[in-house]
């Protein structure tokens, strides 16, 4: 037997959130990582893998070419890897070859996919099929129960075939599914004599994967009460946020639960000071116990602090002893990541001003030293090192970072956002509308606007937007919270005026009937 391990990890249905558990668990321990396909990168983007290689398969390679002995190997497998014929035999493959493996399982495609549709599966009899390949001729499929068919939209000529010579009638109703799992899902429905001409009128690429159910429940009002995917409040709404990923991560997946497709937008650049002697000053000082604090006021001053200390070839143990701030859940997050807690966080008002309202004043008998540290942007206020001193502490902030304009983005970006193809945008600061504005232009008055608070609401009213949702308290979650409120309540008031539920970049403008709203109702 050889010392490497090889896990075969089921990659689910696609979705990022329906990863298991089990299955973050080996993927975070692997050495290397193999994709099936490029696609299946997207599902690691939120995993923190260290070191680990992560290599798309090479066509005419062997999984036992990448095996090293001593590493673990885990291999990426669509779905559950036991219900796949391939995985199942390369599984085979390794065992013969003197190899351990795992199996993780994962969430079963060919089930999930047809949930995300709506679709129950809880008849008595139930067909799962998988194509990968052109069927055979003779194929036959069973006359009655649910049929699930999982394949390429250049397949359903054959299914449709097929499923006409299997079942009982042509006027069966089916439901066709493209996209499933993703924020562009969409879903007919049809007859089973009516499959590849439904497929066809999708506009969809051969190779796009396609559900088709055939029976009871791919219709009627069972299947309209289970249609929980496509009737998120925010389902299928391309949501603009002028952040990078590192910063819109929680904001970015909380919309995602309920639909949002979001494209991110970097209004700012950040980097080095131009003097660094001052954070190699506020190292040493930390390495000396020159503090009591050091408080965060966002999460890129954490990470250029642990870029900083790293590069003092020292890790997070030279926090032992000191206490951390952070001015909101994004900023204690990242010192999660760096395995480090907060030890304060405000509850009211997570801003600078808010963390030094609650900050605890200096005590002489308590408190040993009298200093905090501040790493701050070169740009921040004195907001929070003038409330620290008022509490009797002596406050040695430091800039930690420069923030610049980010380039504009991409031409077909920035016309999306001046003609109104975005259906709302996200400000999270008012820098972000300053900076959004100034590299792509004033959003078109079709886009709802959500900013995150009161300052960056007046902000937005300086630049002419208008401001349509603003969240309760300044945080992300309760930002995109309140964009999903606001979606329902709009997709009330249309319904009680018998009006379709159309997304806000749908809507007829001046009389003219956007070419998508009316592609929408035809394909309805």
């Amino acid at each position: 037997m050889h010392r490497g391990r090889i896990a075969f990890v089921g990659a689910g249905p696609g979705v990022p959130a329906l990863l298991t558990l089990a299955a973050v668990e080996v993927l975070q321990r692997a050495d290397t990582v193999l994709l099936a396909h490029e696609e299946q990168r997207e599902l690691l983007r939120d995993l923190d893998l260290g070191d680990a290689s992560v290599t798309l398969m090479a066509e005419g390679s062997t999984l036992l070419d990448h095996v090293v002995d001593d590493g673990l190997v885990a291999v990426m497998v669509d779905g559950d890897p036991l219900m796949d014929a391939r995985a199942t035999a390369l599984a085979r493959e390794c065992t013969k070859a003197g190899y351990d493996i795992d199996v993780i399982p994962g969430i079963p495609r060919k089930t999930a996919m047809a949930e995300f549709a709506g679709v129950s599966l809880s008849d008595a009899q139930v067909q799962l099929i998988t194509l990968h390949d052109q069927v055979d001729e003779d194929s036959h499929w069973a006359p009655e129960g649910t049929l699930v068919v999982i394949g390429a939209a250049s397949h359903m000529p054959e299914v449709e075939r097929i499923a006409l010579a299997s079942r009982p009638s042509a006027d069966e109703p089916a439901l066709v599914t493209v996209r499933a799992g993703s924020t562009s899902q969409t879903s007919r429905g049809t007859t089973v004599g009516s499959i590849a001409a439904t497929v066809t009128a999708l506009a969809v690429a051969d190779d796009t994967t396609v559900v088709v159910v055939i029976g009871r429940s791919a219709g009627g009002q069972e299947r309209a009460q289970l249609d929980w995917f496509e009737s998120k409040p925010l389902f299928g709404w391309k949501v603009l946020v002028p952040r990078t990923q590192d910063q819109a991560g929680p904001l970015v997946r909380r919309l995602a639960t309920y639909g949002a497709d979001t494209h991110l937008v970097p209004t700012i650049a950040v980097e080095p000071p131009r003097t660094p002697q001052q954070m190699d000053k506020a190292v040493q000082g930390i390495v000396e116990g020159r503090y009591q604090w050091i408080a965060f006021t966002s999460a890129n001053a954490v990470r250029a602090l642990r870029e900083k200390v790293i590069s003092w070839g020292l890790d997070a143990r030279v926090f032992s002893g000191l206490r951390l701030a952070a001015v909101g859940p994004a900023t204690a997050e990242a010192l999660l990541q760096w395995g480090l807690k907060a030890d304060l966080l405000p509850v009211e008002d997570q801003s600078a001003a808010g963390l030094a309202a609650e900050f605890p004043a200096f005590d002489e008998l308590f408190d040993p030293i009298n200093r905090v540290l501040v790493p701050k942007a070169d740009i921040a206020t004195d907001a929070l090192a003038h409330g620290l001193v008022d509490l009797g502490w002596e406050v040695e902030d430091v800039v930690a970072y420069r923030t610049v304009r980010a380039a504009p983005p991409p031409l077909d970006t920035r016309e999306m956002i001046k003609t109104g193809q975005f259906d709302a945008v996200v400000f999270t600061s008012s820098s972000t509308v300053r900076n959004l504005v100034g590299i792509a232009g004033k959003p078109h008055n079709a886009s709802v606007i959500a900013v995150i608070g009161p300052q960056t609401a007046a902000t937005c009213r300086e630049h002419g937007l208008r401001v349509d949702v603003q969240a309760e308290h300044p945080s992300a979650i309760e930002l995109a919270d309140a964009l999903a409120r606001f979606a329902e309540e709009r997709r009330d008031q249309l319904a009680a005026k018998g009006k379709p539920n159309v997304r806000p970049s749908l809507k007829p403008r001046r009389g003219r009937q956007p070419a998508a709203l009316r592609r929408l109702q035809e394909n309805s």
